[in-house]
């Protein structure tokens, strides 16, 4: 029996030796090919060890969870790389950035709750940390940019994509027909994977538009540009002649650099590649092209040192000028942070399009925009929702002069492969509408708006058959707008737009008073018993120095009119005084008192009813006069009181319309 025990044991402890053995092989394994690199062949391993190591081993399965969750973090695998990190800070792994990076590929999830918390752990630890505290802000503001996207109309482009991953398309220099980008697909170079990420090596691919504005089907570029290692991510010069890219060479016993090459177009085939040597460091990598509209310069991405973080945009002097050449140059602190900068692109006003995982963002790599002020500051903004995701957003290019184009995200992919979108912002429109109408009256279908702007706009347009008008207008512009019809005086508005891209409407309307009769005076109001005008009645009257001033050449009769209560001496009396304060008041602000008769009706012309006064008082009806006749014989004290009311007034007649015109 003992022996039998002892024989039991024996076989156990080498089963322990020997999966000891095998978990150590394997963790060995996942080293050498990290080194190289190699993360998608190094995650294989590293999975394969810790499943074989006993969950007591606590310190030992922290440490390969680890760095499993490094592998997928560096191959772009978040949903994975919360999983292992989770993993390492179960098992209590000693290194708190298990922490930080956990936050970080929770928040490339969207999962915006567990990133705050794993972030706010963190920082218990490192409170200083810049990054855990962008990180931190991120998963705060992130929901609410998803709630409140911009602008920008994004689709997932079905012609672009392949059935592996797609990205970093660009236009051929200011040709918007021809897009070349970057592919895994199965029609790439050669018959091998990627170690790096387990798919095949990309090549370049170009999709063109064919004349019914719809895009072929990608199609490999038959030339040496591409090879049987990475070849990707190109920029072009602004001509379309000239292509620079990116290039991996993989070697299986040294570390991966990447590389810059150029390319020369000679018609429609691409050249023979060759290196750009950039610097005499062979021990960074040089990515990611981009050349300055200008075509002076090539950006790009390093790992260099010299720079503000992990991954940096510099530029490369690529001129005609001899003095300039060979000057390399990092564009920055106020792009460039502590985190990764990477694909830079230009926009249509020369905006530097850049992404990053170093700005408050979305989640993995966000797509910022850097607006150059002088030589040395930027204002760098988050470009939101929907451009942007809890993925990795990156790689832009611009139709010539627009805000429309592709961009690539590995959005809602759980393998965290990359894909290309479309983008465009929609056109703001600014609206201005309105109408011409009678003042007291209906619409003038004859009317005609004159409108000058101080950014040189000179028109004149007719109005629709219901007196409105519509017309688009441009933002941050001073307009001054004229309404004019024949037989009545015109009127002017003025309209300052917002410099804003958003849609607007503004509304002007034209109440221009007639020629040929009486016009009332809105709001003029004297105090009890007396010719004294009240503050109340200045707007109104305000209104009418306007008038005359834009009608230099009308007289007018100023008349005020009473109703029938009191004596016909006293109400003769008051309104003439009334409107002599008023003429008196027109003349104090400017008006030339030959232009002003001042006439006081007293009850001597009582209120004729318009066909407009019959829709707001429906118990008149058109052509009834206000007589002392007429209100004697209404019965209802409300209607009695309306009538006494309407005929209070003080109104206005055009005399003349020549007035100094023949001098």
């Amino acid at each position: 029996m003992a022996k039998k025990i002892h024989y039991i044991f024996a076989l156990m402890l080498l089963a322990l030796l020997t999966v000891a053995c095998s978990s150590e092989k394997a963790i060995r394994k996942g080293d050498q090919y990290a080194a190289v690199l190699e993360y998608h062949e190094a995650a294989k391993e590293y999975k394969k060890a810790y499943s074989k190591i006993p969950s007591k081993e606590r310190k030992k399965r922290a440490e390969v969870a680890w760095k499993l969750g490094e592998c997928y973090r560096k191959s772009n695998n978040s949903a994975r790389a919360a999983g292992a990190y989770q993993n390492a800070v179960r098992y209590g792994h000693a290194d708190s950035t298990a922490l930080l990076y956990l936050a970080g590929a929770q928040l490339e999830n969207g999962d915006y709750k567990a990133s705050q918390k794993s972030y706010q752990a963190f920082l218990e630890k490192a409170p200083d940390n810049r990054m855990a505290r962008i990180g931190l802000q991120s998963a705060m503001q992130s929901a609410e940019w998803k709630k409140n996207p911009n602008r920008y109309i994004v689709k997932k482009s079905r012609e672009l994509n392949g059935q592996r991953s797609d990205y970093c398309p660009m236009f051929v220099g200011d040709d918007t027909t021809m897009v070349i980008s970057t592919s895994t697909r199965k029609e790439a170079t050669g018959d091998g994977l990627s170690s790096v990420t387990g798919q095949k090596y990309a090549d370049l691919f170009l999709t063109k538009l064919d004349e019914k504005g719809k895009w072929q089907k990608s199609e490999k570029i038959e030339s040496d540009v591409n090879s049987e290692f990475e070849d990707g991510a190109c920029a072009f010069t602004p001509d379309g002649k000239v292509m620079y890219f990116t290039r991996c060479v993989t070697d299986d016993h040294y570390p991966r650099f990447a590389g810059i090459y150029k390319s020369n177009r000679s018609d429609a085939a691409w050249g023979k590649p060759e290196q750009v040597v950039i610097s005499k460091d062979t021990l960074s990598s040089y990515a990611h092209p981009a050349v300055s509209p200008d075509g002076n310069w090539l950006y790009f991405t390093s790992d260099m040192a010299g720079g503000y973080g992990g991954l940096d945009i510099w530029r490369f002097y690529i001129g005609s000028s001899r003095a300039m050449e060979g000057i390399i140059e990092n564009v920055g602190p106020m792009i460039n942070t502590e985190g990764d900068e990477q694909f830079p692109t230009f926009g249509p006003k020369g905006e530097l399009f850049f992404s990053s995982d170093g700005y408050p963002g979305m989640g993995g790599l966000d797509i910022m925009c850097g607006t150059q002020l002088n030589d040395t500051l930027w204002n760098v903004t988050n470009m939101g929702a929907p451009l942007n995701s809890s993925g990795d957003d990156f790689g832009m290019t611009f139709a010539a002069g627009l805000y429309r184009g592709f961009f690539s995200s590995n959005r809602g992919d759980a393998r965290g492969w990359d894909h290309i979108y479309s983008f465009y912002l929609p056109e703001t429109v600014h609206m201005l509408r309105g109408w011409i109408y009678e003042k007291d009256g209906y619409e003038l279908p004859e009317g005609v708006i004159y409108m000058i702007g101080d950014d040189g706009t000179n028109t004149s347009f007719g109005v629709m058959k219901d007196g409105s008008y519509s017309v688009r207008v441009t933002p941050g512009v001073k307009y001054v707008l004229l309404g004019t019809c024949k037989g009545y005086l015109n009127a002017m508005q003025e309209l300052a737009t917002d410099s804003v891209e958003a849609n607007r409407e503004y509304q002007r309307d034209f109440a221009l008073p007639s020629i040929t009769r009486p016009v009332l005076i809105d709001n003029i109001y004297y105090e009890y018993d007396k010719a004294t005008l009240t503050a109340e009645s200045t707007a109104s009257l305000d209104e009418l120095v306007k008038l005359l001033n834009l009608n230099p050449n009308v007289t007018i009769e100023l008349s005020s009119h009473c109703d029938f209560r009191g004596t016909d001496s006293y109400n003769q009396r008051l309104s003439q005084a009334r409107a002599e304060s008023v003429v008196e008041y027109l003349i104090d602000n400017g008006i030339e008192k030959e232009r002003l008769t001042a006439v006081g009706y007293g009850e001597g012309k009582p209120k004729e009813v318009t066909k407009k006064m019959t829709e707001t008082y429906t118990f008149l009806k058109e052509g009834d006069i206000l007589s002392e006749e007429f209100i004697n014989a209404l019965e209802d004290e409300q209607q009695i009181e309306t009538c006494h009311q309407l005929n209070r007034r003080t109104e206005f007649q055009v005399l003349r319309t020549t007035y100094k015109l023949y001098e």
